[in-house]
């Protein structure tokens, strides 16, 4: 297996959004952003961020982070990183951290790509998850997606040996998307075989905005890749 780093399209898939954060998660940023925040430039490791050797679970664009503070919570033994650029996302999520005195979850305030070619090891992830990333559901944005092929390729050098990659979408198309890129990327195997998707996994908690969904006739997409050998 080559050990080289995989060339990443300087395409950003997402957009800064405005958004206004209030007063409590600033004081919460300002008193706890040291302690909690991780520095891009930097390498990760977890040993040392956490205090121990635990499986970790790192996942991309949490936005609010109402998901990924219950999995933090409803799991002590595992560690988890969150990567958001929203600001007032991150002010919440430290809000919340502090205040569940939550001590198997950190966060990084920065690109996903860039943190995770230049501050993870290899083989150090045991659980990726991208969970209802910006569809970019215009065809001349579709370059924009997070899903593609160099990608992949990225997240398959920082999974470990049974490292698995975790998307969910409430987009068919871009189910369907991802579907066809993971059917051609290296080192990946779909765990639904010819299902394609698999039914929600018990750890990934059901958000405010799928139940809406789900009374509105929406439908949610999850995808699970495991790493194989190649």
């Amino acid at each position: 297996m080559t050990t080289e780093k995989p060339l990443m399209r300087k395409i950003r898939s997402y957009v800064m959004r405005s958004g206004r954060m209030s007063e409590r998660y600033k004081l919460a940023m300002d008193a706890h952003w040291q302690t909690i925040g991780l520095n891009p430039a930097e390498p990760m490791n977890p040993e040392v961020v956490f205090g121990r050797k635990a499986p970790l679970v790192v996942e991309i664009g949490f936005g609010m982070g109402d998901s990924l503070l219950d999995m933090a919570a409803a799991d002590p033994d595992t560690d988890f990183i969150g990567i958001e650029v929203h600001e007032p996302g991150v002010g919440r999520v430290v809000f919340h951290i502090n205040d569940g005195g939550l001590k198997n979850l950190r966060l990084y305030r920065v690109d996903a790509v860039d943190v995770l070619t230049h501050c993870f090891a290899d083989s150090s992830i045991d659980r990726l998850q991208l969970y209802f990333p910006d569809p970019w559901h215009k065809k001349k944005h579709h370059k924009r997606r997070l899903v593609q092929i160099e990608f992949a390729a990225l997240v398959y050098q920082k999974l470990t040996a049974q490292g698995q990659w975790h998307i969910a979408t409430d987009w068919e198309n871009y189910a369907e998307h991802c579907i066809e890129v993971m059917s051609h990327a290296p080192g990946f195997t779909n765990v639904a075989g010819d299902a394609l998707y698999v039914l929600k996994p018990v750890y990934r908690p059901q958000t405010k905005f799928e139940r809406r969904g789900e009374r509105l006739g929406h439908g949610v997409w999850d995808m699970l890749f495991a790493k194989v050998e190649r």
